[in-house]
Formats: structure tokens, C-alpha cells, sequence
């Protein structure tokens, strides 16, 4: 028997806490305290075990036709069904879509992680002086979806990403893609392996899409660099014995080309965050908490950092962003604050302002809430669809996609109530 993923990173699903009111805990108070930012770091890593990450790239390289996110966007095979009013419990609906029956229904992969091209450009367009409207989803592969601790699927497909054409919101399509790490086989020969993480919260900056990992910090994904793979394989990732390379039957392989590792205290890394109100850009980092309090002990992959933290009240940590190459353009946190809030699955933020996306359960809406650095509480702005999960903020002044006022991007994950829609940012 083991313990899955999902019963890790978030707690099995149990009854919403409950307050000496009656009411869920999430929508009370939060309080929130500013604490010294300096204590959270990063280590940049352009390597694993197997070789530098770009070494790795052109190997594969060698024998893959290498494709851009441009490619992708121009070949979906899914169709989405657009939403004409507010999904599930949602409020302040603007736009969205629900996948098709199939992913609606199928239970071994989760959806997570939401960000839009206008995360990666100001205008809200990909690529860069182009003109495509694109949403990007994460999802992770449940091996025990029936949460029962004994394992319905043997073989961990890890996590895919998925391009959604947003250029016509009445008819949206998509296509999934495998997240891939490059590796070389005992022979030396140029692979990929999935990466079996939990894909809770994705952010696109430029050409580079940022992955949380939940223990360890970020991984980093070039658009500019995937392969094509034949399909014919359905359980095959990487170099078969037959000297072709597979992809779980998916058409494109993203392989993973940078790394940051948590380096300071330790924090779970279960949210990501663009903001592109500050000055320079910065990421935001949110924490998970089943109760409120974070809990570094749990079974499963290690925390990374140098000192486990003795104030386990969840966080949102700030890093800054060079907006030339895209990556961070510092290693050390510049601002770092605190929230008892509980079941944060979301994080974006516009200067000291902080929305947070807040689940309760299989049965009850999810919030979002919003605090200032500082402030002594959280207020809630909206209800959200069940099952709420990450947050991606679309500004009104994004000039090529553009909203008549600012909307912020929330995905939900739980089987046949699965959307991913804009609600406007301060809940009217």
C-alpha cells in the first residue's frame, strides 16, 4: 500500500475545517505579518546528473525534429467547449471553456497550473510581435485517483502541459504535451524521462514556462525547444529498444532546460505567480497548507534549503525578474510575507496587493481572496468554481488581448467540473 502524490502535496480530502461560527475557516480571518525576505534564496542550476541541459537539448537534437510553441499552438486535435455563463459556483465570470468529455471525465489526469500569453507578453500576444491569444494548463498523472491508497495505475506519466488556441473564444482548441527531463541511457545514448512532480502551479514569462516543484523550487521549460515523437506508443517515454523516441502516445515533447533550487529556508513551492505591476517583474510564490500551518514533515521527496523554518504560518515569497532573459534577476527574495490562510492553491499579485485562490472541497466553492503586505486580514473578492486551483492575472492593459477591465484566470480540477475561466479581478 502506498501513499499517493495527491495524498501528499495536499491532504486526503476530508471535511472542510469549521469554525467556531459555523462557517469554513478559509473565508474568516487571515492574518498577515511582513518577515525578513533575505531568509529565502535560490541556487541557479543549468545541469542534472546526466550533463548540462542544453548539451542534452541538441543531442536529442540530432535525431528529433525540434519544433517551437508556435507549431504546437498551429496544430491542436481537441476541441473545448466555450462557456456562455459563469461555470459551477463562480462569480464575476468574464470568459472560459470546458475541456472535452473525455479529459471532462478522465481520472488519472489532474489539472493544476494556469497561465495565458499575457503572462509572457505585455500585450497579452505569442510570440513576441506575433499575434496568437494562448492558455497554458498543467496537469499531473494520479496513479490512486480513488484516493484509497492502493495504486489503480502502475505506470506515472508524470505531467503534461496543454496549448489551448485561444484566438476564437467561441471555439477554443487544444493539444496536450509531455514535460520531459533530457537524460542519456546507460549507454550514453540522448532520452527523456517524465517529470513525476505535481505541476501545482505554472508561470509563462517570454519563451520560458516556470513549473513549481513542491520541495525543491522551479524547474524552467524553453517553448522555443520541443520534439515531435511518433504516437504509437501509449506507455514508451524516451528511447525504446526500438531506437525510435516515444512520448506516452503525445505528438511533442517539452524537455525541461533550467533549474532553481530552494537554497535558504525551506518553503513549499506550491504556487507561482506573475506580477507585472512591479517594478522591475517579479514572481510570487505561494504555500499550501491542509490546516493553516505548513508542514515540512510529510512523508515523500525532501525539502531543499538550509534551515527548516520555525514559523510554519503559509507564505508568499517575491522574487525579482530580469525581463532580458527572462530568468530571475536576483537568487535572494525580496519581500516574504505572511498569512494564515489555509488551502492556498493559487498566487498572483500586483505590487503589495496579493490575490489568493482558496479550495474547500469536492462539494463547496472555492474563494478568491485578496490582502495587502502587512495588513492584519484577508478579504473575499469572489467565489470561484469547486475544486479551485492556480491563478494567472490578465491585465486590462494587455493591448492585443484585452478585457474592458483587468480579470484574473482560475482552473478547477475535479472530474466533470472542470473549466478554466477569467472572473473580473475585483469581483463586480
Amino acid at each position: 500500500m502506498t501513499m499517493t502524490r495527491r495524498a501528499i502535496i495536499k491532504g486526503m480530502a476530508a471535511a472542510p475545517f469549521v469554525g467556531a461560527a459555523g462557517s469554513l475557516l478559509a473565508p474568516t480571518a487571515a492574518h498577515a505579518a511582513t518577515i525578513e525576505a533575505g531568509q529565502y534564496s535560490l541556487t541557479s542550476r543549468s545541469s542534472n546528473s546526466h550533463g548540462e541541459f542544453a548539451a542534452l537539448a541538441a543531442g536529442l537534437a540530432a535525431s528529433l525534429t525540434k519544433v517551437d510553441a508556435t507549431t504546437v499552438i498551429a496544430d491542436t486535435n481537441h476541441s473545448a467547449d466555450a462557456l456562455s455563463s459563469a461555470p459551477s459556483t463562480s462569480e464575476a465570470f468574464q470568459a472560459g471553456f470546458a475541456w472535452d468529455p473525455d479529459d471532462q471525465k478522465v481520472a488519472y489526469w489532474i489539472p493544476q497550473g494556469v497561465t495565458t500569453s499575457a503572462d509572457a507578453y505585455g500585450n497579452g500576444l505569442y510570440p513576441e510581435g506575433g499575434s496568437n491569444k494562448v492558455i497554458l494548463v498543467s496537469w499531473y498523472f494520479e496513479t490512486d485517483p480513488d484516493e484509497d491508497g492502493d495504486d489503480d495505475y502502475a505506470l506515472d506519466k508524470g505531467m503534461r502541459l496543454t496549448f489551448v488556441d485561444y484566438n476564437n473564444p467561441s471555439a477554443p482548441t487544444y493539444r496536450h504535451v509531455l514535460l520531459v527531463e533530457p537524460v542519456r541511457t546507460g549507454t550514453g545514448a540522448y532520452s527523456f524521462n517524465p517529470v513525476r512532480k505535481h505541476a501545482g502551479g505554472i508561470m509563462w514569462y517570454g519563451n520560458l514556462l516556470y513549473v513549481v516543484d513542491t520541495y525543491k523550487g522551479l524547474r524552467i521549460f524553453d517553448l522555443n525547444t520541443l520534439f515531435t515523437v511518433p504516437t504509437t506508443e501509449k506507455d514508451v517515454c524516451g528511447l525504446h529498444t526500438d531506437g525510435r523516441y516515444y512520448g506516452y502516445g503525445y505528438k511533442y515533447v517539452l524537455p525541461q532546460s533550467h533549474a532553481y533550487d530552494n537554497a535558504g529556508t525551506w518553503l513549499r513551492y506550491s504556487a507561482i505567480g506573475l506580477d507585472r505591476a512591479s517594478t522591475p517583474d517579479s514572481l510570487v510564490i505561494g504555500e499550501y497548507s491542509l490546516s493553516g500551518v505548513v508542514d515540512y514533515d510529510e512523508p515523500g521527496d525532501p525539502f531543499l534549503g538550509s534551515t527548516k523554518p520555525t514559523n510554519t504560518v503559509p507564505k508568499v515569497v517575491r522574487w525579482e525578474l530580469d525581463y532580458t532573459d527572462r530568468h530571475p534577476g536576483s537568487l535572494t527574495a525580496t519581500e516574504a510575507v505572511t498569512v494564515a490562510q489555509q488551502k492556498i492553491q493559487g498566487v498572483v499579485s500586483r505590487k503589495t496587493k496579493h490575490y489568493l485562490s482558496v479550495s474547500a472541497g469536492k462539494s463547496t466553492a472555492g474563494t478568491l481572496r485578496t490582502f495587502t503586505s502587512g495588513a492584519n486580514s484577508a478579504s473575499t473578492i469572489a467565489d470561484l468554481a469547486i475544486g479551485s486551483e492556480d491563478l494567472s492575472f490578465h491585465s486590462s492593459g494587455a493591448s492585443g488581448w484585452s478585457y474592458s477591465e483587468s480579470v484574473i484566470w482560475n482552473a478547477s480540477e475535479y472530474v466533470d467540473k472542470r473549466y478554466v475561466y477569467a472572473i473580473r479581478a475585483d469581483g463586480s
